[in-house]
């Protein structure tokens, strides 16, 4: 059972970096080869000869790309017959000898005197030949041997297609695979890491995301999504078929245990990840899943086989969507004084970018086309002031909408819902409730309430009753009646002051 994944790729930029591995000098390795044969680099057949003795040289290897003032050494060669007298004299013929390859005729090390290049050519074959100075005879049978160019990293890795174009539908399920990329690098794939590709995204974050390895088990999730959403899909590959396919899918380690989970859809056979609890960018930026694809029906017959499951890692990456700006507080209450000059203060709201960027905020008021507008705020303070003079006994509470946006993303708008209860202060005068025309009966006796006057204040209650009753002082008295206060707080009596004979 194989375990693959989806993840989200779309038309991006893709980079390809390369590791780079420092090599020393040359590795030699001693190799004797002795009376009838000639030992052959790299699986070449065996050549048979019959010489007396036998040569000794190492394996020969040069770098690539030899830069340095002095010819690079390669190696040795050394007959048994060289007493080390002078009398044995080395040549050397073959691919690159006397230009590219040079031998010291006497000691027989053997030097490279260019630079060469892997990529264009992988190996020299030359012969060597060691006689006797003094009469030009052979002393060994002539042998063979390969010079071996090693690999340096001077290749950059090649993408085989591309550009390369693709879609993706709209409303695709987040860790949807889109495109998978290939790359090759020219240089020796056996040899170190020279020829290990490793991709990236330049451009792309954070819709996108590649696997450095394979585009495979990385899973995108946006800190937006939903609790409760299906955020990405896994599937284990079995050769079985029909029922003996079934499988089941758990989450069986991680840091992410409690905030995902998975189930099975047994249609499909994959396992769909979901959202258990919200993420947060700024507080975690990845979580790191193991996930087991087991099968569910098991012939005990073939446990010897099992087990009869499979893990592998999932990165889930958490996407930093840009949020809107939040307000300190769900919602607003102010207060501010009836009459007060236009300009005043009324109060400050605060809002802040919650992601990690800290964008500045900029403030204003949300205002319908009906609206009276009797406010403006400071668009970089948030600071709401008076632009009228209000009037408490017209209008006594205020809902206006703040809305607040990022510098960067103007677009991206939260609200914030601001109360502005406008206090009174006592500038009405009190009023009688209505018009009053009194009738006097004629048998009204005197001392007796003719009728009782209300007044009334469109001040607020602490402003108003209670009221003090007299009479216009500018006109004449009357004494025929006389004022008393009911000590009702706003109502005043009327009283008869004249006996019955008065109105004959």
């Amino acid at each position: 059972m194989k375990i693959t994944s989806t993840s989200c790729i779309c038309p991006v930029l893709v980079c390809l970096c390369f590791v780079q591995r420092c090599y020393g000098t040359a590795h030699h390795s001693s190799i004797k080869v002795t009376r009838n044969q000639t030992k052959h680099i790299e699986g070449e057949t065996e050549v048979h000869h019959r010489p007396k003795r036998g040569w000794v040289w190492n394996q020969f290897f040069v770098l690539e790309e030899h830069m340095g003032p002095d010819p690079q050494y390669v190696g040795k060669l050394h007959s048994n017959s060289d007493k080390g007298d002078g009398s044995v004299k080395y040549i050397l013929t073959g691919e690159g000898a006397g230009t590219i390859f040079i031998i010291d005729d006497t000691t027989g090390d053997i030097h490279s005197t260019k630079s060469l290049d892997r990529e264009q050519k992988t190996h020299y074959v030359l012969h060597a030949q060691a006689i006797d100075r003094r009469t030009n005879k052979p002393l060994e049978p002539e042998s063979e041997f390969i010079i071996k160019v090693q690999d340096i990293n001077d290749n950059a890795p090649k993408f085989t297609d591309g550009p390369y174009i693709v879609t993706v539908p709209e409303m695709s399920d987040m860790g949807t695979s889109v495109l998978q990329v290939t790359a090759t690098d020219a240089d020796d794939p056996t040899y170190g890491n020279s020829a290990r590709v490793v991709y990236s995204i330049l451009q792309g974050q954070p819709y996108f995301s590649v696997d450095p390895k394979t585009e495979h088990y990385q899973l995108y999730v946006p800190e937006s999504a939903q609790v409760g959403s299906a955020v990405g899909k896994i599937k284990a590959n079995d050769a079985d078929t029909g029922s003996n396919a079934d499988m089941t899918y758990s989450i069986i380690n991680g840091d992410g245990i409690g905030i995902f989970s998975i189930s099975t859809d047994k249609e499909t056979r994959e396992g769909i990840l979901s959202l258990k609890k919200p993420l947060n960018y700024e507080k975690k930026k990845s979580y790191t899943l193991t996930i087991e694809g087991a099968n569910t029906h098991l012939d005990f017959r073939f446990s010897h086989l099992g087990p009869f499951k499979d893990a592998t890692m999932l990165k889930i990456i958490v996407g930093d969507v840009d949020e809107p700006p939040l307000f300190s507080m769900p919602s607003y209450v102010m207060e501010v004084y009836e009459n007060a000059k236009i300009g005043t203060v009324v109060g400050t709201v605060l809002a802040q970018d919650p992601d990690s960027a800290n964008s500045l905020v900029r403030y204003f008021i949300d205002y319908s086309a009906e609206d009276d507008r009797c406010f403006n705020i400071d668009a970089n303070t948030g600071t709401i002031r008076t632009t009228k003079v209000l009037d408490r006994e017209e209008t006594p509470w205020y809902n206006i909408t703040v809305a607040a946006s990022e510098n960067d993303n103007p677009g991206l708008l939260s609200h914030v819902t601001v109360g502005i209860r406008v206090l009174d202060v006592n500038d009405n005068p009190p009023e009688l409730a209505r018009e009053y025309d009194i009738v006097v009966c004629e048998n009204s006796k005197p001392g007796q309430v003719i009728h009782t006057i209300s007044a009334i204040d469109r001040d607020d209650f602490a402003n108003g009753p209670r009221f003090n009753f007299f009479l216009d002082e500018r006109l004449s008295v009357n004494p025929n009646f006389t004022l008393k206060d009911n000590e009702g707080e706003h109502e005043l009596h009327i009283l008869l002051n004249l006996c019955d004979t008065c109105f004959d």
